[in-house]
């Protein structure tokens, strides 16, 4: 995705990838692909695109949400464009996270960090995930091997807001719909796809619009960032934040990575006029390919 990205920018993509798929390949001047985003892989990729590529600059995507020493690496060697290592470190802090949405009376599902007396209608997820891996029904039976949190499950519809952002203002891109599929009694909440459209009342996407007024400057998010949210019943309620280029950048016009880069001083908060609807469906193999 960000190697496109930078392409459609008119950027020379310079890739570290863990799959080095042939779409990534087919858009990266050069790559070096890593078997894990540990520090021990990272450093000499890195040192290779400094002395060949003499690169200062990284635009860093999902996968370090389970290695943040790796992304105080990258950004002691180079500057990271988008959030600091700090604002990306805090937001996986998710004790914290809750307590400044409690303290900026932001609602969110119930929450809670020492297992519950009662099971149901509980999930269990990782402190440090992406994309639903390791969101899971509570079973009291089942072994924790992973720092973890509970939050009551609710249903609605799941969205997402894609936004700019300045640390101190923001301009929201646009308003998301997207589902999830079970692909196992244990990866039942998997990412699975996303659209440019989201039926919500204006009201309510202003509410959330001045929810964000309020994160941006309390976590000082710089850069392309998405808050997951769900809807029920009228009412909407955060899951958590991206704080970084997310999936949903795809929906949106070409020029969204070199605004992530060069981040204006002065943001609008509501979004533009949208033409027309974009999304995507991921299709999951059955075995490895």
């Amino acid at each position: 995705m960000l190697a496109q990205a930078a392409n459609n920018a008119g950027l020379k993509p310079l890739v570290i990838d863990l799959f080095a798929d042939l779409d990534t390949l087919a858009y990266a001047t050069d790559f070096k692909q890593v078997p894990a985003l540990t520090k021990e892989y990272l450093a000499p990729a890195l040192d290779y695109f400094i002395e060949h590529h003499a690169v200062t600059d990284v635009i860093y995507g999902s996968g370090f949400e389970q290695h943040p020493e790796s992304l105080c690496y990258l950004a002691s060697r180079c500057t990271l464009l988008g959030n600091s290592a700090e604002t990306f470190i805090r937001l996986q802090n998710k004790a914290d996270f809750f307590a400044v949405l409690n303290r900026l009376t932001i609602p969110y599902p119930e929450t809670a960090f020492v297992a519950p007396n009662n099971a149901q209608d509980w999930l269990i997820k990782p402190t440090q995930g992406q994309g639903g891996v390791g969101i899971q029904r509570y079973d009291a039976n089942h072994k924790i091997d992973t720092a973890v949190y509970w939050q009551k499950y609710q249903a609605g519809s799941q969205h997402s807001v894609l936004f700019l952002a300045n640390g101190q203002q923001l301009q929201v891109i646009g308003f998301n719909t997207q589902w999830t599929t079970r692909l196992s009694d244990r990866e039942e909440f998997i990412f699975s796809g996303i659209i440019n459209h989201c039926d919500l009342a204006e009201a309510d996407k202003t509410q959330i619009i001045d929810w964000l007024i309020k994160l941006v400057p309390a976590f000082k998010l710089t850069g392309l960032n998405s808050l997951d949210f769900i809807h029920a019943d009228g009412n909407s309620m955060v899951l958590e934040i991206n704080p970084r280029p997310p999936a949903s950048m795809q929906l949106y016009d070409a020029d969204l990575l070199r605004r992530h880069i060069n981040v204006g001083a002065t943001l609008v908060a509501h979004p533009p006029p949208q033409s027309g609807y974009t999304g995507y469906q991921i299709v999951y193999a059955e075995q490895n390919v």
